[in-house]
Protein backbone atom coordinates (compact mmCIF):
# COMPACT_ATOMS: atom_id res chain seq x y z
CA UNK A 1 0.00 0.00 0.00
CA UNK A 2 1.02 3.65 -0.26
CA UNK A 3 1.43 4.87 3.33
CA UNK A 4 0.49 8.50 3.84
CA UNK A 5 2.05 9.48 7.18
CA UNK A 6 1.22 13.16 6.77
CA UNK A 7 -2.47 12.39 7.02
CA UNK A 8 -2.44 9.39 9.35
CA UNK A 9 0.21 9.91 12.03
CA UNK A 10 -1.97 12.51 13.76
CA UNK A 11 -5.09 10.31 13.80
CA UNK A 12 -6.11 8.12 16.72
CA UNK A 13 -7.31 4.52 16.27
CA UNK A 14 -11.01 5.35 15.74
CA UNK A 15 -10.23 7.91 13.04
CA UNK A 16 -8.07 5.37 11.23
CA UNK A 17 -10.85 2.75 11.26
CA UNK A 18 -9.54 0.28 13.81
CA UNK A 19 -12.34 -1.66 15.52
CA UNK A 20 -12.53 -2.41 19.24
CA UNK A 21 -12.90 -6.18 19.72
CA UNK A 22 -15.90 -7.37 21.73
CA UNK A 23 -14.05 -10.51 22.88
CA UNK A 24 -10.44 -11.62 23.15
CA UNK A 25 -10.60 -15.21 21.93
CA UNK A 26 -8.48 -14.27 18.90
CA UNK A 27 -5.56 -13.87 21.29
CA UNK A 28 -6.10 -17.01 23.38
CA UNK A 29 -3.38 -18.92 21.53
CA UNK A 30 -0.82 -16.30 22.55
CA UNK A 31 -1.86 -16.25 26.21
CA UNK A 32 -1.72 -20.05 26.31
CA UNK A 33 1.82 -20.23 24.93
CA UNK A 34 3.74 -17.25 26.32
CA UNK A 35 5.81 -17.78 29.43
CA UNK A 36 4.91 -16.16 32.69
CA UNK A 37 6.77 -12.87 33.03
CA UNK A 38 10.27 -14.41 33.14
CA UNK A 39 12.04 -11.52 31.36
CA UNK A 40 12.67 -13.48 28.16
CA UNK A 41 11.45 -13.08 24.59
CA UNK A 42 9.09 -16.02 25.24
CA UNK A 43 7.18 -13.88 27.75
CA UNK A 44 6.38 -11.42 24.94
CA UNK A 45 6.06 -13.59 21.82
CA UNK A 46 4.84 -17.20 22.03
CA UNK A 47 7.70 -19.70 21.60
CA UNK A 48 6.01 -21.54 18.75
CA UNK A 49 7.77 -20.07 15.73
CA UNK A 50 10.75 -21.38 13.76
CA UNK A 51 12.64 -18.07 13.98
CA UNK A 52 12.76 -14.77 15.86
CA UNK A 53 14.12 -11.28 15.27
CA UNK A 54 14.85 -8.29 17.46
CA UNK A 55 14.02 -4.97 15.80
CA UNK A 56 15.83 -1.95 17.22
CA UNK A 57 13.95 1.32 17.60
CA UNK A 58 16.21 3.94 16.02
CA UNK A 59 17.67 6.91 17.81
CA UNK A 60 17.07 10.15 15.90
CA UNK A 61 18.97 13.28 14.98
CA UNK A 62 17.72 16.81 15.58
CA UNK A 63 16.22 16.61 12.07
CA UNK A 64 14.40 13.37 12.95
CA UNK A 65 16.69 11.22 10.84
CA UNK A 66 17.07 7.65 12.14
CA UNK A 67 20.34 6.56 13.71
CA UNK A 68 21.19 2.86 14.01
CA UNK A 69 22.36 1.29 17.24
CA UNK A 70 25.31 -0.17 15.33
CA UNK A 71 26.45 3.36 14.42
CA UNK A 72 26.12 4.47 18.03
CA UNK A 73 28.10 1.46 19.23
CA UNK A 74 30.86 2.10 16.68
CA UNK A 75 31.12 5.74 17.72
CA UNK A 76 31.38 4.77 21.39
CA UNK A 77 33.88 1.94 20.93
CA UNK A 78 31.34 -0.68 22.01
CA UNK A 79 30.09 -3.78 20.21
CA UNK A 80 26.81 -4.18 18.32
CA UNK A 81 25.34 -7.65 18.86
CA UNK A 82 21.90 -9.29 19.18
CA UNK A 83 21.58 -8.79 22.95
CA UNK A 84 23.07 -5.29 23.16
CA UNK A 85 21.31 -2.77 25.39
CA UNK A 86 21.18 0.97 24.78
CA UNK A 87 22.79 1.91 28.10
CA UNK A 88 25.63 -0.53 27.47
CA UNK A 89 26.52 0.71 23.99
CA UNK A 90 26.28 4.39 25.02
CA UNK A 91 27.93 3.88 28.40
CA UNK A 92 25.02 5.20 30.47
CA UNK A 93 21.23 5.09 30.58
CA UNK A 94 21.20 8.77 31.49
CA UNK A 95 23.00 10.28 28.48
CA UNK A 96 20.50 12.73 26.97
CA UNK A 97 22.25 13.13 23.58
CA UNK A 98 25.56 12.81 21.76
CA UNK A 99 26.26 15.88 19.67
CA UNK A 100 26.72 15.10 15.99
CA UNK A 101 25.55 11.52 16.48
CA UNK A 102 22.06 11.40 17.99
CA UNK A 103 19.70 13.85 19.67
CA UNK A 104 16.86 11.65 20.91
CA UNK A 105 17.32 8.18 22.34
CA UNK A 106 15.22 5.30 20.95
CA UNK A 107 11.58 5.42 21.95
CA UNK A 108 10.67 3.19 24.88
CA UNK A 109 7.46 1.17 24.74
CA UNK A 110 6.44 2.11 21.21
CA UNK A 111 7.55 0.99 17.75
CA UNK A 112 7.89 4.23 15.74
CA UNK A 113 5.36 4.56 12.94
CA UNK A 114 8.06 4.84 10.27
CA UNK A 115 9.68 1.61 11.47
CA UNK A 116 6.30 -0.10 11.74
CA UNK A 117 5.49 0.71 8.13
CA UNK A 118 8.76 -0.81 6.93
CA UNK A 119 8.10 -3.93 8.99
CA UNK A 120 4.45 -4.26 7.95
CA UNK A 121 5.38 -3.99 4.27
CA UNK A 122 7.39 -7.18 4.75
CA UNK A 123 4.96 -9.00 7.01
CA UNK A 124 1.99 -8.54 4.66
CA UNK A 125 3.78 -10.86 2.24
CA UNK A 126 3.95 -13.60 4.86
CA UNK A 127 0.31 -13.94 5.85
CA UNK A 128 -2.80 -15.19 4.08
CA UNK A 129 -4.97 -12.82 6.15
CA UNK A 130 -3.53 -9.30 5.76
CA UNK A 131 -7.04 -7.85 5.84
CA UNK A 132 -7.71 -9.26 9.31
CA UNK A 133 -5.08 -8.57 11.91
CA UNK A 134 -5.30 -8.11 15.67
CA UNK A 135 -3.74 -5.26 17.62
CA UNK A 136 -3.48 -5.21 21.41
CA UNK A 137 -2.51 -2.22 23.55
CA UNK A 138 -1.72 -2.25 27.26
CA UNK A 139 -4.61 -0.66 29.14
CA UNK A 140 -2.28 1.11 31.57
CA UNK A 141 -0.27 3.03 28.97
CA UNK A 142 -2.19 6.26 29.42
CA UNK A 143 -2.79 6.49 25.67
CA UNK A 144 -6.20 4.83 25.59
CA UNK A 145 -9.34 5.07 27.72
CA UNK A 146 -10.79 1.57 27.56
CA UNK A 147 -14.42 0.95 28.31
CA UNK A 148 -15.01 -1.28 31.32
CA UNK A 149 -17.54 -3.23 29.21
CA UNK A 150 -14.82 -4.75 27.04
CA UNK A 151 -12.79 -7.80 28.09
CA UNK A 152 -9.03 -7.69 28.51
CA UNK A 153 -6.47 -9.96 26.89
CA UNK A 154 -4.64 -11.30 29.98
CA UNK A 155 -1.01 -11.17 28.90
CA UNK A 156 1.55 -11.71 31.70
CA UNK A 157 1.49 -8.57 33.91
CA UNK A 158 -0.02 -6.65 30.98
CA UNK A 159 -3.81 -6.75 30.54
CA UNK A 160 -4.49 -5.48 27.02
CA UNK A 161 -7.35 -4.05 25.01
CA UNK A 162 -7.85 -5.80 21.68
CA UNK A 163 -8.63 -4.21 18.32
CA UNK A 164 -8.98 -5.58 14.79
CA UNK A 165 -8.29 -4.23 11.34
CA UNK A 166 -6.18 -4.52 8.23
CA UNK A 167 -2.39 -4.68 8.35
CA UNK A 168 -2.61 -1.25 6.69
CA UNK A 169 -3.39 0.03 10.20
CA UNK A 170 -0.28 -1.46 11.81
CA UNK A 171 1.29 1.99 12.18
CA UNK A 172 -1.53 3.17 14.46
CA UNK A 173 -0.28 5.46 17.21
CA UNK A 174 -2.83 5.25 20.01
CA UNK A 175 -3.59 8.62 21.55
CA UNK A 176 -2.28 10.61 18.59
CA UNK A 177 -4.03 13.82 17.61
CA UNK A 178 -3.33 16.88 15.49
CA UNK A 179 -1.94 18.86 18.41
CA UNK A 180 0.20 15.99 19.77
CA UNK A 181 0.81 13.61 16.84
CA UNK A 182 3.13 11.24 18.70
CA UNK A 183 1.01 8.52 20.31
CA UNK A 184 2.03 4.98 21.24
CA UNK A 185 2.03 1.90 19.01
CA UNK A 186 0.26 -1.40 19.50
CA UNK A 187 2.10 -3.56 22.02
CA UNK A 188 1.15 -6.84 20.36
CA UNK A 189 -0.08 -7.58 16.84
CA UNK A 190 -0.58 -10.61 14.64
CA UNK A 191 -2.60 -11.80 11.62
CA UNK A 192 -5.64 -14.01 11.96
CA UNK A 193 -3.74 -16.97 10.47
CA UNK A 194 -1.09 -16.77 13.25
CA UNK A 195 1.71 -16.63 10.67
CA UNK A 196 3.74 -14.24 12.82
CA UNK A 197 3.53 -12.18 15.99
CA UNK A 198 5.05 -8.80 16.89
CA UNK A 199 5.55 -7.60 20.48
CA UNK A 200 6.71 -4.24 21.86
CA UNK A 201 6.82 -4.19 25.65
CA UNK A 202 6.05 -0.91 27.41
CA UNK A 203 9.50 -0.93 29.08
CA UNK A 204 11.67 -1.79 26.08
CA UNK A 205 13.45 0.09 23.29
CA UNK A 206 13.23 -2.88 20.94
CA UNK A 207 10.49 -4.98 19.35
CA UNK A 208 10.42 -8.75 18.91
CA UNK A 209 9.07 -10.80 16.00
CA UNK A 210 8.30 -14.50 15.81
CA UNK A 211 7.71 -15.88 12.30
CA UNK A 212 8.87 -18.36 9.68
CA UNK A 213 12.58 -18.56 8.93
CA UNK A 214 11.99 -17.03 5.49
CA UNK A 215 10.06 -14.12 6.97
CA UNK A 216 12.70 -13.43 9.62
CA UNK A 217 15.50 -13.64 7.04
CA UNK A 218 13.66 -11.06 4.93
CA UNK A 219 13.34 -8.73 7.92
CA UNK A 220 17.02 -9.13 8.78
CA UNK A 221 18.03 -8.29 5.21
CA UNK A 222 15.85 -5.20 4.81
CA UNK A 223 17.87 -1.97 4.74
CA UNK A 224 14.98 0.05 6.20
CA UNK A 225 15.17 -1.91 9.45
CA UNK A 226 17.88 -2.57 11.98
CA UNK A 227 17.22 -6.12 13.13
CA UNK A 228 19.20 -9.07 14.45
CA UNK A 229 18.34 -12.69 15.18
CA UNK A 230 16.81 -13.54 18.55
CA UNK A 231 15.85 -16.66 20.47
CA UNK A 232 12.85 -17.33 22.74
CA UNK A 233 15.08 -17.75 25.81
CA UNK A 234 16.96 -14.49 25.19
CA UNK A 235 16.70 -12.14 28.15
CA UNK A 236 15.23 -8.67 27.65
CA UNK A 237 16.31 -6.87 30.82
CA UNK A 238 18.52 -3.75 30.97
CA UNK A 239 21.47 -5.84 32.18
CA UNK A 240 21.19 -8.54 29.49
CA UNK A 241 24.22 -7.26 27.56
CA UNK A 242 27.14 -9.37 28.80
CA UNK A 243 29.57 -8.24 26.08
CA UNK A 244 29.74 -4.48 26.65
CA UNK A 245 30.54 -2.90 30.04
CA UNK A 246 27.50 -2.80 32.29
CA UNK A 247 26.44 0.75 33.17
CA UNK A 248 24.64 1.79 36.33
CA UNK A 249 20.98 0.76 36.52
CA UNK A 250 18.57 3.02 34.58
CA UNK A 251 16.60 3.40 37.82
CA UNK A 252 19.70 4.72 39.58
CA UNK A 253 19.42 2.01 42.24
Amino acid sequence: MAWDPETTDSQDWAERGLRLAADTTAGTWIVEHVHNFDHTVAALVPPVFPAYARIFHPATTLDDEPVRWAAVAAANGTIAHPVMEWGSIVGSWHTSEQEGLWHDAPVTGSLPARTTRALADILRRFTSTPELCWFAHWEGSGYITPSSNYPRLPMPSRDMILFSGSIDLADIQFGADKQFPGGMSAHLWWPDDHAWCVATDIDLMTTYLGASAECVDTVLADAALEALSATPDQRVTWDSDTINPLPASPSGL
